[in-house]
């Protein structure tokens, strides 16, 4: 299923969204999000690939609400979750930092995903109890952690964060230097594959870690959220992120972010 999945992930990059790159109007959805016509012709083109794998519920972010509600409900046997495009920024903007993500969810959990970045031909994938891989090969691809957070390199979305922590993160930041990239599966991957050290984010979407949560934990990487130890505690539209791929570098993180934070 998996071989299958990124198969049909690479196919509709290939055919709907790289031929719209740099090309394609955008429009604002009601929440003020970006939205293009790659968006939903690859949106289309999965729903019809994934259907062919498995035949069941299926979530995509291009969905009212409503409809994605209603897939939720059905879906807890057998759920695909679907962002066509998670970047339409980036994507409409020219940067090259923007991917599919499509995960596969039992139970209230992801049992399948993969991330695949078409300007860079990468594919991240996981599997339930099996591992994670970035182009067959195992993650992370970089083992080496820094001695310290004082030298961690930090993925960090300010703009939906309180205040206390916002102003925290900028005048005294515990890290070394910080990135924010503008698209939160791949930001996953980058933690799974060690190429970030850290990762803080103040509330995605389903879609926005549907696959890369089980890419990062099948990585050796943990997780919560600012609310609670437990990331998969409360409802799944949205949810804020610590992360790290280090153990002691979790905890380090966590602490840090949850007094800052004044969380505890």
């Amino acid at each position: 299923m998996l071989e299958d999945l990124t198969d049909a992930i690479r196919r509709v990059a290939i055919n709907e969204i790289m031929p719209r790159y740099l090309k394609v109007a955008r429009q604002h959805k009601d929440d003020g999000s970006l939205c293009t016509e790659a968006d939903l012709a690859a949106q289309a083109a999965l729903i019809e690939a994934v259907l062919r794998i498995e035949n069941c519920t299926v979530l995509g972010e291009e969905m009212t609400a409503a409809e994605q509600q209603a897939q939720w409900d059905q879906g807890n046997d057998g759920l695909w979750c679907i962002d066509p495009i998670d970047g339409t920024s980036n994507f409409v903007n020219g940067l090259p930092y923007f991917a599919v993500s499509v995960a596969l969810w039992r139970n209230g959990r992801p049992v399948l995903g993969a991330v695949y970045d078409p300007v860079a031909d990468e594919m991240y994938c996981a599997q339930k109890g099996r591992g994670a891989w970035l182009n067959g090969e195992p993650l992370p691809i970089k083992t080496f952690c820094p001695a310290g957070l004082s030298a961690a390199m930090a993925c960090i979305d300010f703009k939906r964060l309180d205040r206390p922590l916002r102003e925290r993160l900028g005048v005294s930041p515990p890290y070394r230097s910080q990135r924010n990239f503008g698209a939160s599966a791949l930001d996953w991957c980058y933690v799974a594959a060690g190429r970030i050290d850290i990762y803080l984010h103040g509330g995605q979407k389903l879609w926005d870690y549907a696959a890369g949560v089980l890419i990062l934990q099948e990585a050796g990487g943990t997780m919560c959220s600012l609310e609670n130890d437990d990331f998969w505690s409360g409802e799944p539209w949205q949810r804020s992120v610590i992360a790290a791929l280090n153990p002691a570098m979790f905890e380090s993180w966590k602490n840090w972010v949850y007094s800052a934070a004044e969380k505890r």
